[in-house]
């Protein structure tokens, strides 16, 4: 049995929108780790932590919303069950 999976091939507007997040991320991230390592004050690093966890959730609501829009237009690509979705949903939550 193989995991349904689905892309970005129909908007690409999505995938950037993803890629942008993940970036933004990522420099985030480093930014927690410099933090922690020069030991800035923990609110500092605590404010940091949070803007890479909001960035990561967003981008995966991103990537559960474009899956919707893709079975919401072409209900007959079922790349992901409707059951599927909603775990991968929740388990942003």
């Amino acid at each position: 049995m193989t995991t349904p999976t689905t892309s970005f091939a129909h908007d690409a507007e999505a995938k950037r929108k993803v890629l942008n997040r993940l970036r933004r991320a990522h420099g985030q991230l480093n930014a927690v780790i410099e933090a922690v390592d020069s030991e800035q004050s923990c609110r500092d690093i605590v404010q940091q932590l949070s803007a890479v966890s909001k960035a990561l959730d967003r981008a995966g609501f991103l990537v559960i919303s474009s899956a919707l829009k893709e079975c919401l237009t072409d209900p007959e690509t079922d790349e992901l069950a409707t059951d599927e979705l909603e775990k991968l949903f929740l388990s942003l939550a």
